[in-house]
């Protein structure tokens, strides 16, 4: 197993057992060792990781960190844990304290779901505010792998890590800015595109308008975007033959109701779109589509008893149907198959719904 599945994997599994872990001594045994092996480096070793490493603070003697990750007998990485359901936020001052009386170079802060890494790029040998990378193990993304990697025994190396970290800590700023923009624009973020399209005064209530006018603009931009993004994928994918199976599935159940079934280039990217949301609970594989007369159903696991949703995208009027615990559905009415997008969340607990009735109660 690579290193990306086997943090997936990892995710998955806090995910389920979160609920179980109900002290901070149980967040370390469960998340956080695992973790920390997952990075390639023996818990059970104390030349490698050292629990309860002591970090004296003046005359402050005996303080120690959760955990320290040891190279050539020299703290490297410092670790402190909080209980999975506790804010990070209260405590980089204590990361803080320990972090400048050692030679550590990175310290991390985590409570077995969120993970912050910081280091001294502002002033050496003394820990960042601000992480320079953070995320969120049960939502991992592929990039965010990518930078986690550096960190496992077998490619770790300070300087390489140190020099990547600059450029993270500001992007990642800079996307936390752009999210905030893109949510609610500020004043001058508005008046730095409507000065360049309208040449008059901007009163108090045009400023408002075209607040209201840039954010539903930057929505359909990017709904744009992933839209073409969806259709060059669908291409990609059918020109490779990919979906000869999902296709022969389809006509198959077709022929059997004795009528062949048409599936609509608008249905296919309908079904993309909701394998694009998914994609990062689950495993694309994992979703496929059966076609009907009356709609064209998104199952997981082939499983008909398992519906995702329901398009219903034939008509004058288009609609997703989706799905509660009881499996009762609800039609809601969209304009465009863009809008799917706006049911990301009512998807994501379907699947959590389904995958739930796996795990046994104990």
């Amino acid at each position: 197993m690579d290193f990306k599945d086997e943090i997936k994997l990892f995710g998955d599994k806090v995910e389920k057992l979160k609920s179980q872990i109900q002290t901070e001594e149980a967040t370390k045994n469960a998340f956080i060792m695992p973790f920390i092996k997952a990075l390639g480096y023996d818990v059970f070793d104390p030349f490698e990781v050292m629990p309860e490493f002591i970090a004296d603070i003046g005359i402050k003697k005996g303080e120690k960190v959760d955990y320290a990750v040891l190279k050539e007998g020299q703290p490297a990485i410092l670790i402190e844990c909080k209980h999975w359901g506790e804010s990070l936020d209260p405590h980089n001052s204590q990361l803080f304290r320990y972090f400048h009386t050692t030679a550590a170079k990175f310290g991390l802060l985590s409570n077995g779901i969120i993970y912050r890494f910081y280091t001294d790029l502002v002033e050496p040998n003394k820990m960042d505010e601000k992480p320079f990378f953070e995320f969120n193990v049960t939502d991992i993304k592929d990039n965010q792998i990518e930078e986690l990697k550096k960190f496992h025994k077998s490619y770790f190396n300070i300087e390489d890590i140190q020099t990547t970290a600059s450029e993270l800590k500001y992007m990642n700023e800079l996307k936390t800015l752009i999210n905030a923009e893109f949510q609610n624009p500020s004043e001058g973020f508005i008046k730095l595109f409507a000065k360049q399209i309208y040449r008059g005064m901007l009163t108090s209530k045009l400023v408002e308008q075209f607040g209201a006018l840039i954010k539903k603009s930057i929505q359909q931009y990017i709904n744009d975007l992933i839209t073409e993004r969806l259709k060059s994928a669908l291409k990609k994918e059918n020109d490779a033959g990919q979906s000869d199976a999902e296709k022969e599935l389809a006509t198959t159940k077709a022929e059997e109701k004795g009528s062949l079934v048409e599936t609509t280039e608008e249905e296919k990217e309908g079904y993309m779109i909701v394998k694009t949301i998914l994609r990062q609970k689950i495993k694309p594989s994992r979703i496929v589509y059966r076609d009907a007369q009356s709609y064209f159903a998104i199952l997981l696991d082939d499983n008909n008893r398992k519906t995702i949703c329901r398009l219903y995208l034939n008509g004058s009027r288009r609609y997703i149907g989706t799905f509660d615990e009881q499996k009762k559905e609800t039609r809601t009415e969209i304009l465009t198959v863009d809008d799917l997008f706006k049911f990301e969340e009512i998807l994501h607990k379907t699947v959590d719904w389904y995958d739930a009735e796996k795990v046994p109660a104990s």
